[in-house]
């Protein structure tokens, strides 16, 4: 193992651990979509959805799987970030002699561990509990579709983180920019029941884009490998904008003196 591979790998190892020592994140991160996914199934489970031709069980995993893969990116790292920024702690991280794109690739490797763990743990539970199918023939479709949204989010978290003024307005920001999205992008609502106008301005967003190619992989009628292109063509370049933003803006001294 080279020097940098042994310097990622550390801080993946730390920031995995802070992670899941941390009750409020392991609550919002990892057990609040599985929350949804019961409440969900509870109240429409034994439905089916005949205009897209599948169940609502086979609808709300994929769609608990992008809550929960945006919750783990996006909203996670602009919260922490942000309170890590506000008390100081990036600065001192910037102080040592840890290389800056270390730490974020620790950051962004375990929002990425989280991610997979959230797919394995929704799927399992979709197959066991609803008698959801597996997505076996679309495997490789869903590990690329993970991958482009993991780190199209991913970025988007840091550009959140580097446009929200301090700690205190972190969670309402994170909450404001992307709960009315699930909303709107049929994350919550089957898009059966969403207007037509509402899911055009939906596609102007990510959280529409990576919601559809997560159902083109776990939709049973899906042919050939189940790769929307399209639709992560839209979040990788949602994702590129994000890193630019956060290029330019991110900072690691407070705001506040």
């Amino acid at each position: 193992m080279t020097a940098a591979a042994g310097l990622v790998w550390h801080q993946l190892r730390f920031d995995v651990l802070v992670f899941w020592r941390s009750p409020a994140s392991v609550f919002f991160t990892v057990l609040l979509p599985i929350i949804f996914l019961v409440i969900f199934q509870g109240l429409f489970g034994d439905e089916s959805l005949p205009e897209l031709g599948i169940s609502v069980s086979t609808y709300y995993v994929p769609g608990i799987l992008t809550l929960a893969i945006v919750s783990a990116t996006t909203q996670s790292l602009a919260m922490n970030l942000t309170v890590d920024r506000e008390s100081g702690r990036l600065k001192r991280v910037r102080a040592t002699p840890l290389p800056a794109w270390v730490f974020v690739a620790g950051r962004v490797g375990n929002s990425f561990v989280t991610c997979v763990l959230m797919v394995v743990l929704v799927t399992a539970m979709g197959a066991v509990f609803y008698g959801v199918d597996v997505p076996t023939k679309t495997i490789p479709a869903l590990l690329v579709s993970l991958l482009v949204i993991a780190f199209a989010f991913s970025s988007l978290g840091f550009a959140l983180a580097a446009v929200i003024p301090s700690e205190e307005s972190a969670a309402p920001i994170a909450n404001v920019a992307l709960l009315p999205l699930y909303f709107l992008s049929g994350v919550f609502i089957p898009e059966s029941e969403i207007p037509d106008g509402v899911l055009k301005v939906a596609e102007v967003f990510p959280v529409r884009h990576a919601f559809e190619a997560m159902l083109t992989v776990f939709d049973p009628a899906t042919t050939g490998a189940g790769f929307e292109w399209g639709n992560l063509a839209i979040v990788a370049l949602w994702g590129i904008a994000g890193l630019l933003v956060a290029l330019r803006a991110f900072r690691w001294a407070p705001r506040r003196p």
